[in-house]
């Protein structure tokens, strides 16, 4: 794995957490300690979602109901919260996913523009 220097880490744009989140719950329920933990791994280190971030969020998406909590108990025998994705979170994942690509492509017109239009 390509563990990455903490200075080549990325700054998450706005908004781009709850969809990390919504994802990484695709795969299962998970504590949020885990979620953080797959972000980074994922990620290749370039991304650390700080817990003082994380939880909040994790708040927003059980309000809106995208997401439920049940407590459990952790692999490490610690009382843990788990978290798992509902209906309605997987179509706002389908959304949100819809809306990053959209944004990656817009920013990498700009970036990497067509020859022709370099030129005009």
């Amino acid at each position: 794995m390509n563990k990455s220097r903490p200075e080549d880490r990325i700054e998450l744009v706005y908004g781009t957490l709850d969809m990390l989140i919504l994802r990484t719950l695709r795969w299962g329920p998970t504590h949020g300690h885990g979620i953080a933990k797959s972000i980074g791994r994922m990620s290749e280190d370039a991304l650390k979602v700080e817990h003082g971030s994380l939880y909040p969020a994790l708040q927003r998406l059980l309000q809106e109901g995208w997401i439920t909590g049940e407590w459990g108990v952790s692999k490490n025998n610690q009382r843990a919260k788990y978290y798992r994705l509902t209906a309605a979170g997987r179509r706002k994942l389908v959304a949100e996913t819809s809306r990053w690509e959209k944004f990656v492509r817009a920013i990498s017109g700009v970036l990497n523009p067509a020859e022709s239009e370099e030129k005009a």
